[in-house]
């Protein structure tokens, strides 16, 4: 694809990307498809399905208590549990503001870890990455933001996403959609968002302004950032998913650049 190539012009040493389509699966690849890159906060969508695949598994119920009092295994998917962002502090009651938790991911690998007596890197290993043939990547730090991996293998999983199988369909459309709706908050590096939209560990594009997608992407775009200077989104509206990681930490070079090239990417599927 002609749209990957302007990550040429890019201030970072090393970058993979590819971009996939519902229908004809990988239809853009951009640098080595195997170098490792840390994904920190993308790991988020990694260990959310992993949790989602205990759900289906009945190891955990998504309404089952877990974390702080009156929070459930789906306040903490959903960031709604009210700990704070980088420790295991209560801010607020459950269910009142949308406060994005690296914390509460760490409470839920604990949480799967008691429930399954499995270690979390491992059930995620088994769970997710074995069967989506994902080789290259594994949490190798807290389930927050400790996961490494390569654009062939978040290709896979973007595929998943396109098309999913690990999880029943009623899993995944509750995954992809807003929960408790309403909630205000921060989204990381842009800002406060009225309402700030979540899914089941899936960041909500709604209608969210400034973001990181493209200008272009659908409200029902899903996915998730990282500050290690990476991003997964899936449009479901257009049947297209991209991916790229770079070796740059997120700053304000990547604003405009991860917009300009996902338009560009959805300009160009449209017309493949």
């Amino acid at each position: 694809m002609q749209s990957l190539d302007q990550i040429a012009r890019w201030p970072v040493d090393n970058a993979a990307a590819v971009v996939l389509s519902r229908d004809e699966g990988v239809i853009g690849e951009y640098g080595d498809q195997q170098r490792v890159f840390p994904l920190a906060s993308v790991t988020k969508l990694l260990c959310a399905y992993a949790v989602l695949v205990a759900t289906e598994e009945g190891a955990v119920e998504l309404d089952q208590p877990a974390g702080p009092e009156g929070s459930t295994v789906r306040h903490l998917l959903a960031h709604a549990s009210g700990l704070a962002f980088d420790d295991n502090r209560a801010q607020t009651t459950p269910g009142r503001k949308r406060i994005y938790s690296s914390a509460g991911y760490e409470v839920l690998a604990d949480f799967v870890i008691a429930e399954t007596s499995i270690d979390f890197a491992d059930y995620l290993a088994e769970s997710v990455f074995a069967p989506l043939k994902m080789g290259a990547s594994a949490l190798v730090g807290p389930a927050g933001h400790g996961a490494e991996s390569s654009a062939g293998d978040l290709g896979r999983f973007a595929a998943e996403l396109l098309r999913p199988a690990l999880l029943s369909q009623e899993t995944f459309d509750a995954a992809t959609s807003v929960q408790f709706p309403g909630l205000d908050g921060i989204l990381p590096g842009y800002g406060s968002q009225r309402p700030n939209d979540w899914g089941l560990g899936f960041e909500l594009r709604s209608h969210k302004s400034p973001h990181w997608t493209g200008l272009s992407n659908s409200p029902r775009t899903f996915g998730h950032f990282g500050q290690s200077g990476t991003f997964l989104w899936t449009d479901p509206a257009e049947g297209l998913a991209c991916v790229v990681l770079t070796d740059r930490p997120f700053g304000d070079w990547a604003k405009p650049l991860w917009t300009e090239v996902s338009d560009a990417v959805l300009e160009e599927g449209r017309r493949s």
